[in-house]
This record gives C-alpha cells, structure tokens and sequence, in this order.
C-alpha cells in the first residue's frame, strides 16, 4: 500500500511544528507497549513489525501532502523541512512474531523529537491492528490443534484493514488465506471454494458442481448447503467425486455454511466413507471462532479445514488492543507520565527487558524491565508492591529488545510472513499451557529491576503534587 507521511494525526504536525521552532535537536526515546492482553487472555502475539520497518525506510511527505498541509496554516519554514523529511532514527525491538505481554517495551524508538512523533500514528496504527489479529489467530489455531485453517475475512473487515489481517493470520498460525492481493504481495498460500450464487445461478445443482469441478479439478471444494446438506448438496458432490476418479482427478473436499456443522459433519463423513470417498475433507465456515471450534473439536466433529472470517479479521469481540507509544527520555535525561490509575505511570529511561527461562529453555513466566546499560539483574520488583520480588539469579536471562534499525535502516535480515509465523509457533511452545487457557489464564509477571524501580520512584516522587 502506497503510504506517506501525511498518514497521521494533525497533532502530530501541529507538536511537531513547535518542536521545529523550539527545540529542533531534541533526542526522545519512546516506548511502545499495551496497558492488557486482547480477549482476556494469557498472551499477545507481537506484528507489523516488518511492515513498519519497510514503510519507514521510505517515508516522506509527498509535493502534494505538502501543499494539503499549506493550506492548513503551518508556516513556510516548516513546510520546507516536511519536503526533506525522513526518519533517520534507531529501533530497538522484540522480534515480530513473538509472544508478548501487558506493560513492558515491545518496541522502542529513538531519534529526533520531531521524526519519532510524527511516525506514531503509523506505528500504532500498523502494530496494534496486526498484534491483534494474530493473538486472534493464535487463540484459533489452538482450538484447531492441527486441522487446517482458511481466513476468509476480506469481505467482512474494515475496508484495506482486511489486507493487513491476512498477513496477521498466517503470522498467528493459519494456513492460507482468501485475499488474493495480499497473497501475492506476502508469498502465503491462497485458497477459496465456491459461492451459493454460483450454483443459484444454475437450474441444476448437480450441473453446476460438474462445470465447476471440468474447469477448476484441482483442489475443488464443493459447497453442499445451498438447498439440501443431506438430501441434495452431498449426495450430488458424491456423484461429482465418482465422475472425477474416473477422469483421474479427486474431489478435495465438501463445503458446509450453515447448519448444525458437528450433526452434519458426522453424517457426511459417513456418507463420504460409504461411499469409498474417505480422501474427501470436510471444510467448515459460518461464524466460527476459537470457542465454536473447541466446542466442535469437543463434539468429534470431523472437520478437516476451517475457515473463519468476521471473528478473525474484526478481532471479535475485541476490536482493539491498547497500545500506547510514551516519551521515557528526552535529551539524556528521564521522562514519566504519572496518572491516578497506576497502571497508566509509564517508565523513564531507554531499556531493555530480559525474558526468564528455565533449565529446559522453556519460559518461566516473567519478563524483567530493566535501565539499557544494566548488565546483571539480580531481583526483579513489583512495580508497584514493594513487598513482591523474585529473585532472578537461578534463570537464563535472554534480551528481548534488538536494534532492527540504524540511522532509519533496517539492520535486520528480512524473513518472509511464513518464516515469521514458524517463529512465532516455536516461541509459543515455549509457553506453558496454563497461560493459554481461554479461561482465567495464568498472569504472566512484567516486574521492574531494582534500579529502574529506584529511579522511577524517585520521579514519581519529584512530579507528585
């Protein structure tokens, strides 16, 4: 998608003006991170990362934003320094595709004041949406188990939002999307079956599964609930299925929209295996989300492929995550935002954040928020209860927070959307499985090192009336 600077709020442009006028050399480090896990759960998958990293390295205000934003009244001065804009700063980041979690640095910023505020909305706006279609499709993918998974969203999102979802998807542990345009500019695997309006258009059903399945016999996938699951859709598809094994072609599958999917599953599996059909799958769609398909996953509905839409690609029922990008330095020096409610006290400094593993490598269940330049953390605090501690010293200690740019150029070696997501699994099985309950999950501790929670005390401290 073709973006330019211009995509941001106005008062990023109207800060951004005085900072010009002011101090125009300012150095600001900024966080990102959220404030809750979507969907009540145990975990986030961290994406966008990659996208935002390659619309930055072009980013500029076009001759035409610049003549919009003359026409808004900001001065000529500024205008001409909008002209040269680039983002010329450092990244510092967890590595997309990774598992993350509530209040602590997923992502860091820093570099003029100027060019870190004025790529916020892009980097909030890109990392917010995709980290919240991927924890969906993590979420989905564990009730699957290993069942194919199919999103088939576009229709149904928030106008282009859909195109950035289907990368999402597969990034959270689905198999191949309907989008045929982020397809070919991701490289993921594309599918699709078939319309009811095709075969409405048909005097015939069973004509219409043949002309379907003579011009397209490659992974053909009849839709068999247009008038009658049982009595018509299926038994005309079986015919179909005969026809192409003596052509030398197998039907892929069967198609069910609507219904009860687990009662109708049941009996055309074994209509399908009366009939000498087992090779023929099962695909299931209709409103399906992860707590519809553990229930048919529970029932024993053999369902081979799912494909899941709305609740995917809207991120039902959540449809946002809260994520916030904080100044936590300026020129060197400390910056905090205090609030009322605790959880809203962002931190001060740059920093990096060590994850705990245990002697098997797998994750322990606490993420230490650390001051950049500190080199042993020995006890991580609550942040806020100063009778909770642990002691860190018998973990592993590995750094989340890698500079993917420098001088605004990626420094990181670019990987495809499927080598992402098979990071993003290897990650989550890292993970134990208390924190991936849908149910009252398991907390996953964010704490403090000794030192950051004795310099952000002390600026609590200094700011409070």
């Amino acid at each position: 998608m073709n973006i330019t600077a211009s995509y941001t709020d106005l008062y990023q442009l109207t800060m951004s003006q005085v900072y010009f006028r002011t101090k125009p050399d300012g150095r600001a480090v900024y966080d990102y991170y959220f404030r809750n896990n979507p969907f009540n759960g145990g975990y986030s998958i961290f994406a966008g990362l990659e996208d935002v990293l390659n619309i930055l390295e072009n980013l500029k205000f076009s001759s035409s934003d610049v003549t919009y934003l003359e026409q808004h009244g900001f001065e000529r001065s500024f205008l001409d320094y909008l002209k040269d804009f680039r983002f010329r700063g450092n990244i510092f980041s967890s590595m997309e595709g990774d598992v993350v979690f509530p209040n602590r640095p997923i992502l860091q910023v820093e570099a003029n004041i100027i060019e870190a505020q004025i790529i916020e909305t892009l980097l909030l706006n890109l990392l917010n949406f995709q980290t919240l279609i991927a924890t969906k499709a993590s979420r989905i993918r564990h009730s699957a188990k290993s069942e194919t998974l199919l999103d088939m969203g576009l229709r149904r999102a928030h106008a282009t939002g859909g195109y950035y979802a289907s990368r999402a998807a597969i990034i959270g542990g689905f198999d191949s999307t309907s989008n045929v345009k982020a397809a070919e500019d991701y490289d993921i695997p594309s599918s699709g079956t078939m319309a009811h309006s095709f075969i409405q258009s048909y005097e015939d059903e069973l004509q219409a599964f043949r002309d379907f399945a003579k011009i397209r016999p490659k992974n053909c996938v009849l839709l068999i609930d247009t008038y009658n699951t049982l009595r018509s859709g299926l038994p005309n598809a079986i015919t179909v299925a005969k026809e192409m094994e003596d052509n030398g072609e197998q039907l892929l599958g069967v198609r069910l929209d609507s219904g009860d999917l687990a009662y109708l599953a049941k009996k055309a599996r074994k209509m399908l295996d009366d009939a000498n059909l087992g090779y023929v799958k099962i695909v299931a769609s209709n409103q399906l989300d992860e707590f519809v398909i553990k229930s048919l996953k529970d029932q024993g509905a053999p369902i081979d492929i799912f494909g899941v839409g709305t609740n995917l690609v809207t991120g039902k029922p959540d449809a946002a995550i809260e994520g916030v990008y904080k100044l936590s330095e300026y020129n060197g020096e400390p910056r905090i935002k205090l609030s009322e409610n605790i959880i809203k006290v962002s931190l001060p400094y740059k920093k990096q954040v060590y994850r705990m593993l245990d002697k098997n490598g797998m994750f322990y269940g606490a993420d230490a928020v650390a001051v950049f330049n500190e080199e042993n953390v020995e006890r991580m605090e609550h942040s806020f209860d100063s009778n909770k501690s642990l002691e860190l010293t018998r973990f592993e200690h590995e750094p989340l927070l890698q500079q993917v740019m420098k001088n605004g150029k990626k420094v990181m070696p670019a990987r495809t959307v499927s080598e992402i997501a098979e990071y993003s699994k290897s990650r989550l099985e890292k993970l134990p499985e208390e924190y991936k309950r849908f149910q009252n999950p398991h907390i996953y501790k964010i704490g403090l090192s000794t030192e950051l929670k004795k310099e952000r005390d002390k600026l609590v401290l200094k700011h409070k009336f």
